[in-house]
């Protein structure tokens, strides 16, 4: 860090650099009067009072360009060195400071479950739980990936003593309603807690975890959807630890769940 006196020192150079160029400038002059034994007239006699080499007595100019200059040196040094006290090094500062780190995945919700109690958040608190976004009618994905799901969990408590709550949250609640979506998860795992609702409510819940969906219309009255199909470890305090996709098998999944569980306090 530079210091009040490198500053100065610096300064102080760039000073005497200023005058030396501006030498055949700074020349004060003034008439004195004498009498000549050659001329019976005075005449006026020109004597340089201030200039950089000539040593001559000290005049008002002698110390008042010195001290202008001098003053233009402090100035300089003291807002340079408050520009320093505001500066903050790196590792230092305010840390309150809030950091992006990225979209904020996750948020408020309330649906229904497969017993059509409502179900928000709060209830999902206190729980690690491995959140998935599917629907019943996919033809393989949504199928496989329950029955990774369920070994997982499965591995997860006999190996490890480690209890996580699955989630399934519908994306089609036109045809997901409470009863179908219970018979249809109980096919794979009674384990899993089914949530659907309004289609609104639905969509909110999608959104806040940016799950992309889409409905692909076909003849009739039937239709196809096109998923992401994300699924999420959340900590007990609702953060979004992980996100896994479909590449996962079931022993990939639940040593990936407790590496995210190592890292976090």
């Amino acid at each position: 860090m530079l210091t009040f006196r490198t500053i100065f020192s610096y300064h102080s150079r760039q000073t005497r650099s200023l005058l030396q160029r501006l030498h055949p400038l700074i020349s004060v002059r003034s008439c004195k009067y004498s009498s000549s034994s050659k001329y019976s007239k005075e005449r006026p006699e020109i004597h340089h009072l201030l200039s950089v080499d000539a040593h001559t007595s000290p005049s008002w100019a002698t110390y008042i360009i010195p001290a202008a200059v001098m003053g233009f040196v402090g100035l300089a040094a003291f807002v340079h060195y408050n520009d320093e006290r505001r500066a903050v090094l790196k590792g230092q500062g305010n840390t309150s400071v809030n950091v992006v780190k990225g979209p904020v995945i996750g948020g408020p919700f309330s649906l229904i479950d497969t017993e059509k109690r409502i179900v928000t958040e709060k209830d999902l608190r206190g729980n690690w739980t491995l959140l998935y976004f599917g629907y019943t009618s996919s033809p393989d994905v949504v199928p496989e990936q329950l029955q990774i799901i369920s070994k997982a969990i499965d591995i997860l408590e006999s190996r490890h003593n480690l209890k996580v709550l699955p989630v399934f949250a519908t994306i089609d609640p036109q045809r997901d309603n409470p009863s179908h979506l219970r018979a249809y998860l109980k096919e794979f795992d009674p384990r899993i807690i089914g949530l659907t609702g309004p289609v609104a409510a639905v969509r909110q819940m999608a959104q806040e975890y940016r799950v992309y969906f889409k409905k692909i219309e076909e003849e009739g009255n039937d239709y196809l959807i096109d998923s992401s199909h994300k699924m999420y470890l959340l900590s007990p305090n609702l953060e979004v630890l992980r996100c896994f996709g479909i590449e996962y098998n079931a022993e990939d999944l639940p040593q990936a769940i407790l590496n995210a569980l190592q890292k976090t306090p």
